[in-house]
């Protein structure tokens, strides 16, 4: 067997091995949706419950293709998008300085570590009627307790990954004659960017199961309003298809969230 022909026998099954792979990786999602589906048009059949109808896949995907051809959900999209986006902005506001501070500090973390904790275990709805007291009704309450739900993944994430800095760096870095901001910029913040981002993912996922229910607090627009006026009108093929749309885009945003993790880094 000539050398060409050995490196082409060799490279052979790695090369059906990659093609195997590619495929598992698209058919096994594919699989699981399948799955759902199928499982979602058995628990609907005709006649095993009383609205088995209303709530089956074609009803819902019915309403959806309605609802989007019509516009009627994209203001209610956007409305959720501003609140999300400006609860995760004023929740990394808080929490990246607190969390760059706790991981700078054994102090700072011992002092804060029990009020931090103790703060976190309290579910973010709890809040709703402090929220509505002290802000009123419409968005600013709605974009207080996304925030409260988002700071907590952001500030703790942030601190680990501060603290996690190799203390050389930050010493070679001395030793070169950076100081004070210029150490934070240059070394600990991108070193702890991976982490940063992590924390922004996780309050993300938390913040949009926050915001559906806090969307039903005083505010005529938005996702969770809008499930709302779909139960009130009895369109229950609407109803389902709003949690579609919100199952969608928080996976969406997840997975845009995930990409930028994979590709931050700093050596």
């Amino acid at each position: 067997m000539s050398s060409s022909e050995a490196a082409l026998y060799r490279s052979a099954p790695r090369s059906s091995g990659r093609r195997r792979g590619a495929r598992t990786q698209w058919l096994l999602p594919l699989t699981g949706l399948g799955a759902g589906l199928l499982a979602w048009q058995l628990l609907t059949l005709p006649g095993s419950w009383p609205l088995a109808n209303a709530f089956s896949p074609a009803s819902t995907l019915a309403a959806l293709v309605r609802m989007v051809g019509e516009g009627v959900v994209w203001p209610h999209l956007e409305a959720s998008l501003v609140r999300i986006f400006a609860g995760l902005g004023l929740a990394a506001l808080a929490g990246i300085p607190l969390g760059v501070w706790i991981g700078r500090s054994h102090a700072a973390e011992v002092a804060t570590s029990g009020i931090f904790q103790f703060l976190r275990m309290v579910s973010p709805l709890s809040w709703m009627p402090i929220a509505v007291m002290a802000l009123g009704v419409g968005d600013r309450p709605v974009v207080f307790l996304v925030a409260i739900a988002a700071v907590w993944p952001i500030l703790l994430n942030t601190a680990h990954g501060i603290s996690a800095v190799d203390r050389r760096w930050v010493r070679a870095a001395r030793a070169l004659g950076a100081q004070g901001r210029a150490v934070l910029w240059r070394v600990l913040l991108p070193a702890a960017l991976p982490n940063i981002v992590t924390g922004v993912r996780l309050a993300l996922g938390t913040a949009w199961i926050v915001l559906v229910p806090a969307e039903m607090l005083g505010v005529h627009s938005g996702l969770g309003y809008f499930i709302l006026d779909t139960r009130d009108r009895f369109a229950y093929g609407e109803l389902l298809a709003t949690l579609l749309v919100i199952g969608a885009v928080g996976y969406g945003l997840d997975l845009l969230l995930r990409g930028l993790r994979s590709r931050v880094g700093w050596e």
